[in-house]
Order: structure tokens, then sequence, then C-alpha cells
């Protein structure tokens, strides 16, 4: 009888450890969990499309950029060049931005292996615009 006491305080101590959405400060899994990035800027924030057509460098700056980290532009994922955690660059071109207009702008960084541990892991950040005239 004592060991099942033991082992039902033993389950009850770590269920909220190992359950899907755990907060990851609490489950000792989550160290290799990537954090959700930010997005704070780009530079330029105006371009034209005869710039675009040529292929122009955008830069994305925010915070907890990691070296999966994807520039989506309109929802196309493009691989980003990582200058820091707190910085992107990425070649834009007409294979995304077809014509003038306003382009969504948002930085994902994939969630990796964590979530299988119940750790919330990676995501999307808000959305910025580009102008293209």
């Amino acid at each position: 009888m004592l060991c099942r006491t033991r082992s039902l305080l033993l389950a009850g101590l770590l269920a909220p450890l190992l359950l899907s959405g755990c907060n990851n400060t609490l489950n000792p899994l989550c160290t290799s969990a990537r954090p959700a990035p930010l997005i704070g800027s780009i530079s330029p924030s105006t371009m034209t499309f005869a710039q675009v057509q040529q292929g122009v460098e955008l830069v994305v700056n925010g915070s907890n950029f990691v070296s999966s980290t994807e520039v989506m532009i309109n929802s196309t994922p493009l691989g980003a060049s990582v200058v820091s955690s707190t910085q992107l660059k990425v070649k834009v071109s007409s294979d995304v931005i077809s014509g003038p207009g306003q382009v969504k702008v948002m930085v994902q960084t994939p969630s990796g292996n964590t979530g299988d541990l119940g750790c919330t892991s990676g995501g999307k950040s808000s959305v910025l615009v580009l102008t293209v005239h």
C-alpha cells in the first residue's frame, strides 16, 4: 500500500511537468526549445518594383532568431542569412513579389522536436508591411 501511495504521489508531481502545453520553465526536458521569433523592423520598408526585379536585400531586425529561422514574404518561406540573434538578411526578387503593392513580411522558426516533450518551441512573429511602388 505504501508503495502504491508513493507511486501516485510521484505521478501527481511529475504530471504537470510532462503534459502537453506545460510551461517550459517547469519542464527540465525543454532546455533545447527554440524561442518564438519577434520582428521589430524591416529595412528598407519601401522599395520600387524595379529594385525587386533586380533582387534587393531586406534586413529584418527583431529578436530570438536562430539558424533555422526563415523570413516569410507573403507566406513564401525564404532561407535567411542569420547575422545575429537580432538580425536576418534575405534577398527578395520578383520570384516572391510579383508586382507593386503591400507585401507581408513575417519571421518563423520551426518547432524542432521538443514539441514531442510537451514544450512550446518556435513559432511565427507578427507581420510587418513592406511597400513596393
